[in-house]
């Protein structure tokens, strides 16, 4: 959790950590004008967190915050949300994080894990290696974040600073809770990711590609080292992290003709037989009346 704090701490935030015998949450502050901030809690709170609420608000006060916004990683409820209403949170502005994911489960044997998966995906996977792809660790930032400048270039999406990337693995890779991975084919890097994990879960958070060889399927075998990696790591799911905010029949109607936003990964990351998850969303607590003004302009961002 420090981790991460310290992480967006050296990219224009700034962080409280909030924590009792039962309960944590790392609150993240952005700075807004004439002194103000939005604060954030990521995934979280974490345990029995509505007695770390006074706690949390008070942090909130010393930062000028204007709103709260969390995120828990827990699934949507009627009872969940109406508990949350009480407590003086509304539906979010805007959601941070990709409220929708899919869960690939780890605690089965590869074999079985690879039988869950759609034919042509573990086809792929296999492909790869017969045609001469390699993944294994590397420590070379310089080619990742080369590589995604060229793939949010190329697809259209933004991306984070290189120091970000470096930040990230400097952070978390020596313990172990990190590990950056590339596919090569006769020594050149075809593709790379950088795999986190927390507990018994692990994330696949960024990942890039370039355009050679791509008949090879380096990105296939690439996401099913990193499985191996974060179940020889001791965890029991791999989250794919982010796929389009709809239920499963309509992903499944349209993941052919759709590309925008999420829809061009979720084509790709289906094949690997992951269950389908929503969390809760994002949910604010308004401080301060200019949380009036931050709804509207998120609002207008939306509509743009």
């Amino acid at each position: 959790m420090k981790a991460w704090g310290e992480l967006k701490s050296s990219h224009g935030w700034s962080y409280e950590i909030v924590s009792s015998e039962h309960a944590r949450a790392l609150v993240l502050f952005r700075p807004l004008p004439l002194g103000f901030s939005l604060a954030y809690i990521p995934m979280g709170p974490l345990g029995q967190w509505e007695g770390l609420l006074p706690s949390i608000d008070a942090a909130c006060r010393r930062h000028r915050s204007i709103a709260l916004t969390i995120e828990p990683d827990s699934p949507s409820s009627a009872n969940t949300e109406h508990r949350l209403q009480e407590m003086g949170f509304v539906p979010g502005a805007q959601t941070i994080q990709p409220p929708c994911t899919l869960l690939i489960d780890l605690t089965a044997t590869e074999d079985e894990i690879l039988a869950r998966m759609h034919q042509k995906t573990r086809y792929n996977i296999r492909l790869a290696g017969r045609k001469g792809v390699t993944v294994s660790p590397t420590n070379d930032l310089d080619m990742f974040t080369n590589m995604v400048r060229e793939t949010g270039a190329r697809n259209e999406f933004g991306v984070h600073s290189p120091d970000y990337y470096r930040h990230a693995y400097e952070l978390f890779h020596p313990g172990e809770y990190c590990e950056l991975l590339a596919a090569s084919y006769e020594g050149q890097p075809l593709a790379a990711l950088m795999v986190f994990r927390a507990g018994k879960r692990a994330w696949y958070l960024y990942g890039a590609s370039t355009n050679l060889h791509r008949n090879r399927m380096p990105t296939y075998l690439l996401q099913w080292e990193a499985m191996r990696w974060a179940r020889d790591h001791g965890c029991e799911t791999y989250d794919l992290w982010g796929i389009p905010d709809e239920n499963p029949d309509i992903l499944e109607e349209q993941f052919k003709e759709r590309r925008d936003g999420l829809w061009g990964v979720y084509r790709f990351k289906r094949g690997f037989g992951g269950s389908h998850y929503r969390s809760m969303g994002a949910w604010d607590r308004p401080y301060h009346p200019a949380y009036r003004l931050y709804r509207a302009l998120a609002k207008l961002r939306k509509a743009a």
